[in-house]
């Protein structure tokens, strides 16, 4: 038996994860199916996946343990950036390549800047590919690490805030060198952040994320009591979109949020990801998987 004296010296703090238990997916509307699978799919090297949504009307696409939902139907704008991880950028990088001509009427366009890829969707949406990096993203080669949202100057300890005493998880707020922001941590290695800007935002569009929550009935009595309910789905999903300040009301941020409890059918579900590097030209029997967390 260890003295305790010798006994080495845990931060247990690392290991809590909060109310928010899971980041399911983002979901923005697309009026091509086509070239969103040229896009997602032939370009990003990501997975449609096999089992659900595999009509024309929707594509869902796996990252990781995380999944875009792109429906058909006007074009939705997430107000930020959606941020993933990839082992291989210079694979991505030619990737992008091959599909570029075939998107030369859209707003795509990539620039990579050492280890990482600026990419724009064919509608404008922002996604920036991150390669793996432990102490950033902790043990991720394939996933959707953080969704970054624009929001507007002098919200961000508001938000966080929010999130904390109504959704009951410990969020937080601070200043870095790109300025303000309001960080969510969920599930094991996932976050929102929340970054002010003085862009312009635009109109709320309808787009939506889609997290998961251990404690399920709290904050949904403490939505419905502000008036904050926007759907009542069914018995495992409810949906809210405005970000309040709680002391005046006033609408902080809106970004529509599916909430889903860990009852709901799909929470956790296991996904296919492929491994885009393996074509018929070189197909090694064995590799078609890909691997999408480090060993630690």
């Amino acid at each position: 038996m260890n003295d305790a004296n010798t006994r080495p010296a845990f931060d247990r703090t690392t290991q809590d994860i909060g109310n928010i238990v899971e980041f399911g997916h983002v979901n923005v509307r697309v009026p091509d199916q086509r070239l969103a699978m040229l896009f997602y799919v032939t370009g990003l090297g990501l997975t449609r996946d096999p089992y659900l949504m595999v009509g024309v009307d929707n594509g869902w696409i796996n990252v990781g343990t995380c999944q875009f939902h792109l429906p058909v139907g006007p074009a939705q704008m997430l107000r930020g950036v959606t941020g993933l991880v990839m082992a291989d950028l210079d694979t991505l990088v030619s990737r992008l390549a091959v599909v570029a001509p075939r998107l030369g009427d859209t707003k795509f366009a990539y620039a990579r800047t050492g280890n990482q890829v600026d990419v724009t969707c064919p509608w404008g949406n922002r996604i920036r590919v991150h390669a793996p990096d432990l102490q950033r993203f902790g043990p991720i080669l394939l996933g959707m690490p953080y969704v970054e949202v624009e929001t507007a100057p002098g919200t961000a300890a508001g938000i966080a805030r929010f999130y904390r005493e109504i959704l009951l998880s410990p969020a937080s707020h601070g200043q870095d060198a790109a300025g303000a922001f309001a960080r969510i941590p969920i599930g094991r290695g996932e976050s929102m952040i929340f970054r002010e800007t003085t862009r312009d935002l635009g109109a709320f569009d309808g787009h939506h994320v889609q997290i998961a929550l251990a404690d399920f009935s709290g904050p949904h009595a403490l939505l419905q009591a502000r008036g904050l309910i926007s759907e009542e789905s069914n018995d495992a999903q409810y949906r809210f979109q405005d970000i309040t300040d709680l002391d005046t009301g006033a609408v902080l941020c809106t970004i529509e949020h599916e909430v889903r409890s860990m009852r709901h059918p799909m929470y956790a579900r296991a996904l296919i990801n492929r491994n885009p590097t393996q074509t018929n030209n070189d197909y090694a029997p064995g590799q078609e998987n890909a691997i999408w967390s480090l060993r630690v």
